[in-house]
């Protein structure tokens, strides 16, 4: 009778999980390279020359008077582009519209909107006739003053509303203005400035987060409705930046100038449908939305937005 072998059993076995182990390993390997290639590609060769006016004359940005709105504006000013400035101070855009003209020697338009308002847009349409475009910048939006309990949000039923209009109406509404030239030409890019706080719900700034997380979606499901048609439809989702809106004024790394900005996130164009624009940034959007459980970023997000709110209360009582 033969004896048992231990050994030339388990042989079968190693050599299997062996092959398993080798597997995984060359899979993870592949995974690796082929990130550092996308991330090579996006963030240091960029996307070249694609934002000229090639694709059309004339570039459209909304809330152009100010921060990242104004930054796009001088960027695609100083690509060669015509500016349609569009923002509700006419005197600002005015304002602005010197200034690239000045610096750029580019063409200028204006329009002077209230985009919180619904029945603005037979305006904008006809400011808008006839103009070959080829790029939108859907930038125009608005946040809370300060982070607020939903239901102590003051004059919250005139509040939902001004936010819907501002930023989702305008997007949409200003996509169907556009975008059916592009079609028929076959090329142009709309730029949907979406929010990092749209890519998971922040609490305390539910509505502005719930609008910038619809922005997102919209433009995803339309990108992929129209990549085949030779339009490029991008949703763009920063983290802080160093704006008015923000309300923070010293730029670090992660706080970038709204010039800074603009500048890496225009490289990414045509090479990523959603980005966060700016590689720091999108270190935080996989941490936030990959590694860390969303519980965590939901109790984080929280109890900071519960501290902003009650400094900011403490300081209106101390004025």
């Amino acid at each position: 009778m033969e004896s048992f072998n231990v050994v030339e059993t388990l042989q079968p076995a190693e050599r299997a999980l062996f092959w398993v182990g080798a597997l995984i390993t060359a899979s993870l390997a592949l995974w690796l390279l082929y990130k550092i290639i996308t991330g090579f590609r996006i963030w240091v060769l960029g996307n070249g020359d694609l934002l000229s006016p090639k694709l059309g004359k004339w570039a459209v940005v909304t809330g152009a008077t100010d921060g990242i709105g104004k930054s796009y504006a001088e960027e695609l000013a100083r690509r060669g582009f015509s500016m349609m400035l569009i923002s509700r101070s006419q005197e600002k855009l005015d304002d602005v519209a010197k200034s690239l003209e000045s610096a750029y020697n580019v063409e200028t338009k204006t329009i002077a909107v209230d985009y919180g308002q619904a029945d603005i847009y037979p305006k904008i349409e006809k400011g808008l006739a006839g103009l070959e475009i080829g790029v939108l910048v859907n930038n125009v939006g608005i946040s809370y003053s300060y982070p607020e309990f939903f239901l102590h949000i003051p004059d919250l039923e005139n509040f939902i509303t001004t936010m819907i209009n501002v930023n989702i109406t305008s997007v949409c509404q200003m996509t169907r203005l556009v975008l059916p030239r592009m079609e028929a030409r076959a090329k142009g890019v709309i730029l949907n400035i979406s929010s990092a706080s749209g890519m998971f719900p922040v609490p305390m700034l539910t509505i502005y987060s719930s609008t910038k997380a619809f922005v997102d979606f919209f433009s995803r499901g339309l990108q992929a409705e129209y990549k085949c048609k030779g339009i490029i439809i991008q949703s763009v989702l920063p983290f802080f930046v160093a704006t008015k809106m923000t309300k923070i004024r010293k730029p670090t790394l992660d706080k970038p100038t709204p010039e800074r900005y603009v500048a890496a996130e225009l490289t990414t164009v045509g090479l990523q449908d959603q980005t966060n624009g700016y590689f720091p940034h999108a270190v935080m959007g996989w941490v936030t939305t990959v590694v860390a459980p969303i519980k965590l970023v939901l109790c984080l997000g929280l109890r900071m937005n519960k501290a902003q709110r009650g400094g900011y209360l403490r300081r209106r009582k101390l004025r």
